[in-house]
């Protein structure tokens, strides 16, 4: 089992590699990259609580790159239909530079992808699936004091 999880990290730590190599030469950081993403994905007006919850990143880390995306001219940000909700979206600049960085990493991926069959496409994201709910449920409860 142990040559299983050695692969399994091995593949892993390269996915992760190739996406930090990509941010790198994008001049992105990891957060910035995936917010956008997001927008560009979701193709409308997301909620900063919605980008956080499909990013799994915590509110301060969203937070803090959404006010930089927005100094730099990239974003709006607007309040909701309460003043606890804030609405993002792309400016013309960002949606520029979305063009120019995360849309073509998309174009790559739905590409790659493409490369599958559609069954082999299925039973990726299948077992995929399953093994994230399985490493979720069983990590849960770890943790405490070192």
């Amino acid at each position: 089992m142990s040559n299983v999880l050695s692969a399994y990290n091995d593949l892993i730590k390269e996915n992760d590699g190739i996406y930090r190599a990509l941010f790198k030469r994008l001049g992105l950081s990891p957060c910035t990259f995936w917010i956008m993403y997001t927008l560009r994905e979701e193709r409308s007006v997301t909620t900063q609580t919605g980008i956080c919850e499909i990013l799994h990143e915590p509110k301060q880390t969203v937070n803090s790159a959404l006010k930089n995306l927005e100094a730099e001219g990239f974003i709006t940000l607007s309040y909701g239909q309460d003043r606890r909700s804030k609405c993002v979206s792309l400016t013309e600049k960002g949606i520029q530079l979305a063009g120019r960085t995360v849309d073509k990493v998309m174009l790559a991926e739905q590409n790659t992808l493409l490369t599958l069959s559609g069954q082999e496409r299925e039973t990726f994201l299948s077992l995929l699936r399953k093994y994230t709910k399985i490493l979720k449920d069983k990590t849960e409860k770890i943790g405490g004091a070192i």
